[in-house]
């Protein structure tokens, strides 16, 4: 699923009307139908709905929704900022459509702030509203009486659903948080996601507890061969489809790859063994962790299904060089798939060189978290991905010391300096924070939208580089969809976590609990809708 400037989606929609024979006006009815069909659904108990709508094709998408809703049975009123003798186009015939089908509706023209005031008691009474006022078109800020409006549809209780986006918000924003947009506790998009919806925060309702509303795109009947994006951009949700397929029944464990986790440090024996945990649970058919002797006992209570291989501690309980002795290394790495280095490895003694050697001796693919991260600071010239499988999965902190930077740098360009990064090095960079990039040697981008803030615990990161190493043990031959289902299935284990559980008492261990959910569940709704935020279902 490839994401979109607005000026991209405009040319999509052109190209389908031109090149591929489907009308604008058809385009404007499956929009406004799909909105209607997602309220029915999601919010069935709305009985009183009223639309709000602007002149433009946004407002002829919630022209088309009120006539669906009304026709059955729902109690339907449109407000419209304007004249209805002013619609041109597309949204002239959407309300032309309107009246003429359904008499039930009121339509509202408001071309003053007189006329507004006297909306006060219909939107009071609505159960839900839809914002049809502005769309991706639209640059901020907001004014005049749709400014005004927004400050009336801020302190109502009722629910929102944005058509399109929260009107106020640029659809080219990789911002989190737009000021002076409309509030939303749902957004349905069409086509494809554009900026906005997958780098913006848009759902989140601080009057319900701070939780993540829907984000939707549903097909409206442009074909995929046009839709054409230039940003190499796409949505990291769409790669779950691997991990969906049901396994060979002549299945056995040596199909599904050997993984060695190699870290540990005295004090710190719980990072390998939560990664190796999430390596279990995401499906490598074995894992070995390979940790300092001194907790190995430690270590291995965290599932007797884990194998264990001691290694030799130097200073500070942390690992020695001798573990790299030839003989040592071939028989630690015979047979393994994946490598997966770093958690909790420490930065005393021998352990940056270890890490720094061990990324070098070794041949197989490797995913490198933590403190392996922090030994190649000041020397990434030795990440070279040429001819192997290579990922690193920093988080800003990380990424500042690699890159040899301020983390107020890092954030500030995170595309460009993910995408910069991986193409130089060969290798594929999974940029941890609001919105993880998985950066791929060819320079695309995968943008993660699954994940929230309970997620922000020690140990999650440990977690991920578990499931980032289970998933390439598992598909070998398809690096770049393996690592970012293994991003996507994180986040929403941890989403599914949040659900049951107050977000401020999520444990990381807590999305290993909850990656069987994220297995199970499906992005696509019964209306064939994509949900690329939220999640379907009850808790």
């Amino acid at each position: 699923m490839k994401i979109l400037t607005a000026m991209e989606m405009g040319a999509v929609d052109r190209l389908t009307a031109e090149k591929f024979g489907v009308s604008l006006e058809s385009l404007m009815e499956a929009a406004g139908s799909a909105v209607a069909k997602f309220c029915l659904r999601e919010y069935s108990a709305k009985l009183r709905v009223v639309v709000l709508c602007g002149r433009g094709n946004n407002g002829g998408d919630g022209f088309v929704a009120a006539r669906v809703l009304a026709q059955v049975g729902r109690s339907v009123r449109v407000v419209l900022l304007g004249k209805v003798d002013d619609l041109k186009g597309e949204a002239a015939a959407a309300m032309h459509r309107l009246r003429e089908e359904v008499s039930s509706v009121h339509v509202v023209e408001v071309i003053d702030e007189t006329g507004l005031a006297d909306c006060t008691s219909a939107l009071s009474d609505a159960g839900l509203l839809i914002d049809a006022l502005v769309g991706t078109g639209f640059k901020p800020p907001l004014r005049g009486l749709t400014a005004l409006l927004r400050g009336m549809v801020e302190d109502l209780a009722a629910t929102v659903v944005a058509v399109d986006l929260p009107s106020g918000w640029d659809a080219d924003s990789t911002e989190q948080t737009a000021e002076g947009s409309f509030r939303a506790d749902a957004v349905v998009t069409f086509t494809a996601p554009k900026m906005a919806h997958v780098f913006g925060h848009l759902t989140r309702n601080d009057k319900t507890g701070g939780t993540f509303g829907p984000v939707v795109v549903a097909g409206i009947g442009s074909p995929e061969e046009a839709v054409v994006s230039a940003n190499s951009l796409t949505w990291a949700g769409a790669s779950k489809a691997l991990a969906e397929r049901p396994r060979d029944v002549n299945s056995n464990k040596g199909k599904f790859g050997h993984v060695l986790v190699v870290g540990g440090s005295y004090g710190k024996a719980g990072a390998p063994a939560m990664a190796s945990l999430a390596c279990l649970r995401a499906g490598a058919g074995l894992v070995t962790a390979a940790v300092p002797k001194s907790i190995v006992d430690t270590v291995t209570r965290i599932a007797p299904e884990l194998m264990m291989a001691p290694l030799a501690e130097g200073t500070k309980g942390a690992v020695s060089f001798k573990n790299l002795d030839g003989a040592k290394l071939d028989a630690l790495v015979k047979k393994i798939s994946v490598v997966a280095v770093g958690p909790g490895l420490s930065t005393d003694g021998d352990a940056p060189a270890f890490a720094r050697q061990m990324v070098e001796k070794t041949t197989v693919p490797v995913v490198i978290d933590a403190d392996a991260l922090n030994a190649f600071a000041g020397q990434t010239s030795l990440l070279n991905g040429k001819g192997r499988v290579m990922v690193l999965t920093p988080h800003p902190g990380e990424m500042a010391r690699l890159a040899g930077m301020t983390v107020k740098e890092v954030e500030a360009d995170r595309i460009g300096l993910a995408r910069k990064f991986a193409t130089k090095h060969k290798l594929t960079l999974v940029l941890k924070g609001w919105r993880t990039l998985i950066a791929h040697p060819d320079g695309s981008i995968a943008v993660n939208t699954s994940g929230n803030p309970s997620m922000a615990k020690g140990g999650s990161g440990d977690i991920l580089t578990g499931i980032v190493a289970a998933m390439l043990a598992q598909f070998p031959n398809d690096v770049a969809r393996a690592v970012e289902t293994a991003v996507y299935l994180h986040g929403l284990a941890g989403d599914f976590a949040a659900r049951v559980m107050d977000e401020h008492t999520v444990l990381a261990t807590d999305t290993v609990t909850h990656l069987s959910d994220a297995f199970r569940y499906r992005v696509t709704d019964a209306d064939g809708a994509v949900w690329i935020c939220g999640l379907q279902g009850k808790a």
